[in-house]
């Protein structure tokens, strides 16, 4: 009988002590295990990530003095500052990857039955994590966090009926006190916290969406039988979670705290890029400072400039969007998956995505500015011009009845000098467009450049792989002993990996130990503290890098095919 591994008889214990085996986890099939697939875990853990750290900074953080209070943790708390600037990071973080999970769910079709409960409780996941990182953000009670108050506070008392709920929701921000501000803040991350458990009970009821090759069509979930076939949760699913904690916690701490080094960021980066507080609002330097509202929220904010009515306002920027993205899994009631065969919805995203961004830029380049209708229409009418075009020119074709994909291009169509000419005009816009956007950045710039941007990765990602295979393969009508050969070279290469691997999980962790002892000699207070976050951040990336090349010696396999 052949000896456990150490790895081996740790695992069994914490799982038998556990009963890890016996909860209702999602057993994942070895295809999965690619960061695409895990955006979720990548959320979750920069939402654990700010919970820690808003914990701690909490301890010290007085909401009657707000800015007192927060420069009093810059600069008298020990490493007060690296928790500081990686909390607000953090929160960052979960707002661009919540972004990127909920729009690859929406064009996967993720939110098709019996998944419907888990989109919803997503998104309304993601709008308490825009309101929770805006009162968080006020919480500084620098004069930028004053001013993105003062312009919510001034959409809600414009509405009469809504007066009554200024005091409720701010108090006396004005006068530095953000008790009532920090009071919304925390209510609003536990209500985070509250939906995750239930999300995350449903996405390990129903597991990751499976790749179209194998289930093309909706309701999209492995059956009890093929569940049985793939990876028990523990150790391989928890092993691969935490080299992404690891990796995502990282460059949490890592990139606030070198940006706030490196310092001396121009003026239109700063509110964006540059952790450290601005000046009060009662500070004569104040007044130089141009105000901006949190990154996340300035499409909102120029939306505000687009009209004076309040409702109106609240409707194009908010609501629509917000009921779209609610009500989408009971509008798109066909079972297809494949974004070409739900056009209409497709489509919808693309625009959702364009505007988001295009209205961010617009409100960081032209803050505060009205906008006439005219305007409006210049900017938002390109872009769904050249998606409706594409949408509607996109091929897709099935194949006799097994209704299977066919690529956009055949190998004989690859060589066409229409695809090819057609291939290049695309390719001479998309160069012309982003020269025009980089030159003079503007909102019909934008307007242009995105939609086209997006058109060229959609053929280039589509092309590729034509071009690839169109490359002369050999005979194939060769023996089957060949597959063999090529199965046992695989072999031989992969445990070649893993021997390199190895290698560098052991340069790794030494890498590791050599940058732990330095941390010990950086101040704990100051500016040089902020090195101490760049280590540490260092550290967490290297443990979670470690952790990922364990994963791939120990789990990755040959062939890894969709079971």
């Amino acid at each position: 009988m052949s000896k456990e591994s150490l790895s081996s008889r740790v695992s069994n214990w914490f799982k038998d002590r556990l009963g890890l085996d016996d909860l209702p986890l999602f057993k994942t099939p070895d295809y999965m295990f690619h960061v695409n697939e895990w955006l979720g875990a990548l959320v979750a853990g920069a939402f654990f990530y700010t919970v820690i750290s808003g914990l701690i900074l909490l301890l010290y953080y007085n909401p009657e003095a707000g800015y007192d209070a927060t420069e009093t943790i810059i600069n008298t708390v020990p490493y007060g500052s690296v928790f500081l600037y990686s909390h607000l990071y953090g929160s960052y973080a979960m707002i661009i990857l919540a972004y990127i999970h909920m729009f690859r769910n929406y064009f996967t079709g993720a939110y098709k039955k019996p998944r419907e409960l888990l989109w919803i409780f997503g998104v309304l996941m993601l709008v308490l994590t825009l309101g929770a990182s805006f009162l968080g953000y006020s919480l500084i009670g620098d004069v930028l966090a004053t001013s993105a108050v003062d312009v919510g506070a001034g959409i809600i008392s414009s509405v009469p009926q809504l007066s009554f709920l200024l005091p409720i929701l701010f108090g006396n921000y004005d006068s530095g006190d953000f008790t009532r501000v920090l009071a919304w803040h925390i209510i609003l991350v536990a209500l985070i916290g509250f939906l995750f458990v239930f999300h995350l009970l449903m996405a390990e009821r129903y597991g990751m969406i499976p790749s179209r090759k194998v289930k093309p069509k909706a309701p999209a979930v492995y059956t009890k039988e093929e569940d049985q076939k793939f990876n028990p949760w523990w150790p391989r699913n928890f092993v691969y979670m935490m080299s992404l904690i690891f990796l995502t916690w990282g460059f949490i701490i890592a990139i606030p705290n070198a940006l706030a080094y490196l310092n001396g960021l121009p003026q239109e980066l700063d509110p964006f890029l540059n952790p450290k507080p601005a000046p009060p609002p009662s500070s004569p330097l104040a007044a130089q400072v141009t105000t901006y509202p949190p990154w996340f929220f300035l499409f909102v904010y120029k939306i505000a400039d687009f009209t004076s009515d309040v409702v109106l306002f609240l409707l194009i920027g908010v609501i629509i969007p917000l009921v779209y993205l609610l009500l989408v899994p009971f509008i798109d009631r066909t079972d297809e998956l494949h974004p070409l065969k739900r056009r209409v919805f497709t489509g919808i995203g693309i625009l959702m995505i364009t505007y988001l961004v295009q209205t961010s830029i617009w409100g960081d380049i032209q803050p505060g500015i009205q906008v006439s209708v005219a305007e409006q229409v210049l900017a938002y009418l390109p872009p769904a011009i050249i998606v409706a075009i594409g949408m509607a020119f996109l091929p897709y074709r099935e194949k006799g009845s097994t209704r299977t994909k066919v690529p956009m291009f055949k190998k004989a169509q690859f060589s066409s000098p229409i695809a090819v000419l057609l291939f290049m005009i695309l390719a001479m816009l998309m160069a012309g467009a982003a020269t025009l956007f980089l030159a003079s950045p503007s909102p019909l710039s934008a307007a242009i450049f995105l939609p086209i941007l997006s058109l060229f990765v959609f053929y280039a990602k589509a092309l590729t792989p034509v071009a690839i295979k169109a490359m002369p393969q050999g005979d194939s009508s060769a023996p089957d002993s060949t597959s063999e050969t090529i199965n046992s070279t695989d072999v031989i290469k992969l445990e070649r990996k893993k021997r390199i691997a190895t290698y560098m999980i052991g340069v790794l962790l030494i890498m590791s130990a050599i940058i732990a002892a330095d941390m010990w000699t950086i101040p704990s207070t100051g500016f040089e503290s902020t090195m101490w976050g760049i280590d540490l951040g260092l550290l967490f990336i290297m443990l979670g890098e470690a952790i990922s090349l364990y994963h791939y010696v120990v789990y990755k396999k040959p062939n890894e095919s969709y079971e």
